[in-house]
């Protein structure tokens, strides 16, 4: 099986080749105008991860999938996760001022553009997913159930919900480990799930498999978000991307507030040994995800 690292190429290429570099100062018909191809290339070119189109990807071939049908699928997720990005960091969300190791779109574009290049993300990639799935003349069924897996993830029961209760609890002092649970599980834990059952879907999974890599995505979400919780606190500032000790100060309810730091570096190794147990069914052939979620729980940054 591939490496993180491969994906990562893979993805970034496509990227590139999706969102076209326009001239200075071009506004065309029919065309992305050069301001907001600029503002969303900023963003979604800007590095990362690639943790979710690396899982949608990693899903499909596991389970005997192509990953010629899966990588426009997986450019089209992180442009969704990107978008959400843009717009968390906007004032009236998150505010912050550094993203990835460098300013964020609404410092370098300005609000106005930021919002635009993050609804220009969003909407784009629906024409993408839309795109390839007429393209997969034999297996419609498949892209369309993708896609809705997709939606689902960073829809308004997913991560759109969490971004929402995340908004409703700062500063709060009635909240409790459920509504913490409810963020964790729809701000970031709902579009790791998209990725690997939208990967499974267009591998043609059945639903034992099916099962198994949402139970993995479920424990690698929480993993993810509370690892991200202890490194808010622990982090170097250098290596971590993003403002260190925000959830403190701006009140978030977190892994690190509800159970101390100590006790969310336990939650971390909890869910990690779930997510290794969920793909026990698949042996050695889950080596990417098991690697994978051993690099997430012992990563510093």
């Amino acid at each position: 099986m591939r490496s993180l690292k491969e994906y990562k190429i893979i993805a970034e290429k496509r990227l590139q080749e999706i969102i076209p570099e326009i001239a200075h100062g071009v506004f065309e018909k029919d065309q992305i105008p050069y301001l907001l191809s600029e503002s969303m290339r900023y963003s979604v070119l800007a590095g990362g991860k690639r943790l979710r189109p690396a899982m949608l990807m990693a899903a499909c071939e596991m389970l005997g999938g192509n990953i010629d049908d899966a990588l426009d699928f997986a450019c089209a997720l992180e442009m969704i996760h990107t978008y959400s990005l843009i717009h968390d960091d906007l004032p009236g969300m998150d505010d912050d001022d550094l993203r990835r190791g460098r300013p964020t779109n609404h410092v370098v574009f300005g609000v106005g553009q930021a919002i635009l290049a993050g609804d220009g993300l969003l909407n784009m990639a629906f024409e993408v997913m839309i795109e390839k799935a007429l393209s997969l003349t034999n297996a419609h069924d498949r892209a369309l159930l993708a896609m809705g897996e997709i939606a689902k993830g960073a829809g308004v029961t997913g991560m759109i919900a969490g971004q929402c209760a995340d908004l409703y609890s700062e500063g709060r002092s009635d909240t409790g480990e459920d509504m913490l649970t409810y963020i964790h599980r729809g701000k970031t834990m709902a579009m790791f799930v998209g990725a690997m059952r939208a990967g499974a879907r267009l591998a043609g999974a059945d639903d034992i498999a099916l099962k198994a890599v949402t139970d993995y995505a479920v424990a690698f979400g929480l993993l993810f978000q509370a690892s991200d919780d202890v490194l808010d606190v622990t982090a170097d500032q250098t290596l971590f991307g993003k403002s260190k000790g925000k959830d403190a100060r701006d009140g978030k309810l977190t892994a690190v507030s509800m159970y101390t730091l100590e006790g969310a570096k336990k939650k971390v190794e909890d869910y990690l040994n779930q997510a290794k147990a969920s793909l026990e069914c698949f042996g050695d052939s889950a080596a990417f995800f098991i690697t994978l979620a051993d690099q997430v729980a012992h990563r510093d940054h």
